[in-house]
């Protein structure tokens, strides 16, 4: 059974592999985001992305601001 960190690498791992699924590096992510009223630094976004740690909030904001619509999750 998946334990809270594993949880978290699932959730950064499936953001990450949208970012390169659309091209969009985290300095254009926090273009994108501030285009959506979301003020954020590069260093932050990647600190959170490399550890994994952020809320559902930023991870629907991030997908939101790269046009996401739909996820695969299997």
């Amino acid at each position: 059974m998946p334990d809270q960190n594993d949880w978290e690498k699932m959730a950064a791992g499936l953001l990450k592999a949208e970012l390169k699924r659309k091209g969009v590096t985290y300095a254009k992510l926090v273009e994108k985001l501030a285009d959506i009223g979301i003020s954020e630094k590069e260093v932050n976004v990647a600190n959170k992305l490399s550890r994994g740690k952020f809320s559902a909030a930023f991870m629907l904001a991030c997908l939101r601001a790269i046009g996401t619509e739909h996820l695969h999750l299997a």
